[in-house]
């Protein structure tokens, strides 16, 4: 509904990236601030004849904005399919109610179904403000929901999204909690079940606090952006794909709530359970298999906190009507060689493709998970899954799989390669003792990744394996010599990243 009484303003584009938040530029003597009141960073309604956002508005004193015109960052431009020199109009968006949830829960106060409900889809609706989106992580962090408020918002977020029903009795998924490098197994475990014949239509997230994502190493080998009928038409066609799950959207609001997280560097328990359920019940499926990898430097860092965690999963489960099982897995040390999008897709080659250099402890992850699933599912009973799994591996049957998964997906890529590169070596001789899987993903970020694809870094050493002085412990891939300078300065700083015990 277009304000009444409101001169309009003329559109124009400012060229600006905010990231997938729409901000809009008015100049600051401008006859609709003055007459509305606006100022700085306020929430403004946006109306064209069809089309309606809110956004966050910037003053601007140059001539950047023309006289009667309002600028458009990037990502309000695409919302609102604009036109250069379209009339637009500006007025005060409504209160926003769901924000004095928020202000409850700062308080430690329980919500309801209802009140998540609201929550979520003024999230969705883009009600929120980047610190509007902070301010509920925040509140939801450091263990403050309860497993039947995380079912709350479960269901709420996989009611303000897309869902797919199958139509079959028995559709499987598996997700692991993350906070250990390289633990790419999803891409070699999907290909391992629809080569068994189960249908799993896998969705993923690009990284959060890590240095790549499942969504971010498969798009160095396939497309990932896919459409839900593009999604439906592969899983139909193959059995199971490797997509974003962003792009379908599923769980739309886990999308949004991500990018603060990973800003915040923050991946609290509770969303994340609700994160994994909501898009694996958006999904279609309905059994379903999470790993905990378990470590003093990984996400999940004590028995204890893993068999918390793994509590409050199947709670929140069993409310939502899905079968799950849970595995915990060693969390000590990276999984492979590579981390970072392009070399975690050459580990998940070599192991496809049975190459003799293949990461042993990649491949056998992989089979493990793979077989759990399998015994899950009933395809195979119980104590012989891993089994089955390492067979479809070894006859090449897993590899045609994958390959026909990627082509139905738009084709299959080669990864691409770094051009800069740095050699950590070991000051002294011994036996590797401890490896910090943070300060590892650490370097990998600031190496580049995952915005930067065949940045990160590569591992040449294993916890105890005996080592001599100069022999090179781990490379850092960079593409551009200022990202490898940053991540080879932090390196340095911190060498116990690798600790080595010196031989007696």
């Amino acid at each position: 509904m277009i304000p009444e009484k409101m001169m309009p303003l003329k559109a124009c584009r400012l060229g600006i990236d905010t990231h997938h938040e729409p901000n809009i530029y008015l100049r600051s003597d401008s006859h609709v601030c003055k007459s509305e009141g606006f100022e700085a960073l306020s929430r403004v309604r946006i109306n064209t004849e069809h089309h309606q956002i809110i956004a966050t508005l910037n003053m601007v004193t140059s001539d950047i904005v023309p006289e009667g015109h309002i600028g458009f960052s990037e990502a309000a431009w695409e919302m609102m399919d604009m036109r250069y020199d379209d009339q637009v109009w500006l007025s005060h968006p409504k209160p926003v109610q769901s924000l004095s949830y928020i202000r409850a829960k700062v308080y430690n106060q329980r919500l309801d179904q209802a009140q998540m409900t609201a929550i979520i889809n003024d999230i969705v609706e883009g009600r929120y403000a980047e610190v509007h989106l902070a301010a509920f992580i925040t509140a939801c962090g450091d263990d403050k929901l309860n497993d039947e408020e995380i079912t709350y918002l479960t269901r709420a977020m996989i009611d303000a999204g897309s869902q797919i029903d199958w139509k079959l009795p028995l559709v499987v998924d598996k997700h692991c909690v993350g906070g250990l490098p390289g633990n790419r197994t999803t891409p070699i475990v999907v290909p391992i079940l629809a080569a068994a014949g189960l249908t799993i239509p896998k969705t993923s997230s690009r990284a959060i606090t890590s240095p790549a994502g499942t969504a971010d190493t498969m798009e160095t080998l396939t497309c990932v952006s896919l459409s839900l009928d593009q999604m439906r038409k592969v899983v139909e066609q193959e059995g199971g794909c490797l997509a974003w799950g962003g792009s379908v959207r599923l769980s739309p609001a886990d999308d949004l709530l991500i990018q603060v997280e990973r800003a915040l560097d923050i991946d609290s328990e509770g969303q994340l359970i609700a994160s994994v359920l909501s898009k694996k019940a958006a999904a279609g499926a309905t059994h379903v298999l999470i790993d905990i990898p378990v470590g003093p430097t990984a996400k999940v860092r004590t028995q204890a906190a893993a068999e918390r965690l793994a509590t409050s999963f199947k709670n929140v489960a069993a409310n939502l009507g899905l079968t799950l099982k849970i595995v915990l897995t060693d969390g000590r040390q990276p999984v492979g060689r590579g981390v970072g999008p392009a070399l975690e897709a050459e580990d998940i080659l070599a192991v496809l493709q049975n190459q003799p250099e293949a990461p042993n402890d990649l491949r056998e992850r992989a089979a493990f998970l793979a077989g759990a699933m399998l015994e899950l599912a009933g395809t195979a009973a119980e104590g012989t899954g891993e089994q089955q799994a390492l067979k479809l591996l070894e006859s090449g049957a897993a590899w045609e799989k994958f390959q026909a998964i990627a082509r139905a997906q738009g084709g299959l890529k080669t990864p691409p390669v770094a051009p800069y590169r740095y050699e950590f070596l070991a000051h002294q001789s011994g036996t590797i003792k401890a490896v910090d899987n943070r300060l590892l993903a650490k370097i990998a970020k600031l190496a580049g990744a995952p915005a930067d694809p065949a940045a990160g870094l590569e591992m040449h050493v294993k916890l105890d394996q005996q080592i001599n002085q100069n022999q090179a412990l781990l490379t850092v891939h960079a593409e551009n010599a200022g990202e490898l300078n940053y991540a080879v300065e932090f390196l340095l700083e911190h060498p116990n990243v690798i600790q080595i015990e010196e031989a007696q």
